[in-house]
């Protein structure tokens, strides 16, 4: 199917875990508890028992939300110029994209809503570097070389003061944010669950690429208006600066990825333009039922502090 045909909302695809909050919050608390730099500890079978559990429960969620997308990029092509031709065009045309929540953001929203939208955006935040270094690993070279710019880039270029998460940790500190798990909507924590899945897990490696590609192709619309909003709102430059470096550097970056990572791929195994197709959709979706679910809750209330389930 073209992309260009809306795909259906998130929530309907998933019957079988009937409290998406509580599924969610786990997923997310799991997650920060197994990246955690950590040490030798006796409880290590009990921790791997553990694991194994939330694995088996990570596993049924995006197999379950594989099967949602499945009808949706079954015919995609499968030679590398068609294939990224398919997948440029949900910039326009995929899940969520020109959502009028970033107009609103960049020209109407006041500080106070603002700074909810980050609240919500930091809770969620994945961690694009780590994303990337866990998909590279036995990627072939030329793939694996793009992902290794890419990294560099995040990693300011060697440069500290450059580093694009301690860049996003300044805009939190600065604007006394305090995202947590139990304050943030399910659908910001779903999104960072699936790119963490999908990262962390090899066998979806190329659902990996396909999510971190369409993250880097649409972004810059959306962070730029973010940033248009924070300095219409009068917050310094050391505030703006993660939003506007994204709203420039992604669009070289998804260039090099597609032409890059995309192309040889898709030439090398053709059947894998299916599985790229999947985690770019699956992530759009989560950025769709973000976007919804944000203004649902903004534009009902006139000052927003802490988010209420409706």
């Amino acid at each position: 199917m073209f992309p260009g045909t809306r795909l259906a909302a998130f929530g309907a695809f998933t019957p079988e875990f009937p409290d998406a909050e509580a599924m969610h919050q786990g997923l997310a608390r799991w997650n920060r508890r197994r990246l955690a730099v950590a040490m030798p500890h006796g409880d290590w079978k009990a921790e791997l028992n553990e694991n194994v559990r939330m694995l088996r429960l990570e596993g049924a969620f995006v197999e379950a939300f594989r099967a949602h997308v499945a009808p949706f990029v079954s015919d995609v092509p499968t030679d590398p110029e068609g294939f990224v031709a398919w997948f440029e065009a949900l910039k326009d045309s995929g899940p969520g994209q020109w959502d009028p929540l970033f107009d609103w953001l960049a020209g109407e929203a006041s500080l106070e809503q603002m700074k909810w939208f980050l609240t919500q955006e930091a809770a969620g935040e994945a961690g694009f570097d780590d994303l990337v270094a866990y998909t590279q690993v036995k990627l072939p070279a030329r793939p694996k070389l793009e992902l290794a710019r890419n990294y560099w880039d995040e990693m300011g270029r060697g440069n500290m003061g450059g580093m694009h998460g301690p860049m996003l940790d300044r805009t939190v500190q600065g604007l006394d944010l305090q995202p947590t798990i139990e304050g943030t909507c399910w659908q910001s924590l779903c999104l960072a669950n699936t790119m963490t899945a999908l990262a962390t897990t090899r066998r979806y490696t190329y659902q990996s690429i396909g999510a971190l590609g369409v993250v880097e192709l649409t972004a810059p619309t959306r962070v730029g208006s973010v940033a248009e909003g924070l300095k219409r709102l009068g917050c310094p430059p050391e505030q703006r600066k993660y939003f506007q470096l994204h709203a420039a550097l992604d669009i070289e970056h998804s260039r090099a990825w597609n032409a890059e990572a995309l192309v040889p791929l898709v030439e090398e195994t053709p059947e894998c333009a299916r599985h790229i197709a999947e985690g770019a959709v699956m992530r759009l979706i989560c950025g769709e039922q973000c976007f919804e679910a944000y203004r649902a809750y903004l534009w009902a209330h006139a000052h927003p502090l802490v988010y209420a389930a409706e």
